[in-house]
């Protein structure tokens, strides 16, 4: 049981950092230091997009319009801490 929940973790892991890609990425794209006109820049970009949507979209529904501002990376970095922390403290349960 102690190998789910490392791998649990280690998907939690791999997810924390393709939307930390996602944000970084929007901001280099945001300040025009990437161009989307780069064939390269504009795969990684909507690669991105689409496995994040997924994940995204059931949370914009709920949090409120705030304009230009999107608060959907933050709101699911926090659950994904969230359900590290809660694995990480119920490992015990399971040996």
């Amino acid at each position: 049981m102690l190998s789910l929940i490392q791998i649990l973790l280690l998907i939690l892991d791999i997810v924390w950092f393709i939307i930390l890609a996602h944000v970084i990425m929007s901001w280099l794209i945001n300040f025009q230091v990437l161009n989307l006109h780069q064939q390269l820049v504009a795969q990684i970009w909507y690669g991105l997009n689409r496995i994040l949507e997924p994940i995204y979209s059931p949370i914009r529904r709920i949090l409120p319009n705030m304009g230009g501002l999107d608060l959907t990376p933050l709101v699911v970095l926090i659950g994904v801490y969230a359900l590290r922390i809660i694995l990480i403290n119920n490992a015990v349960y399971f040996y």
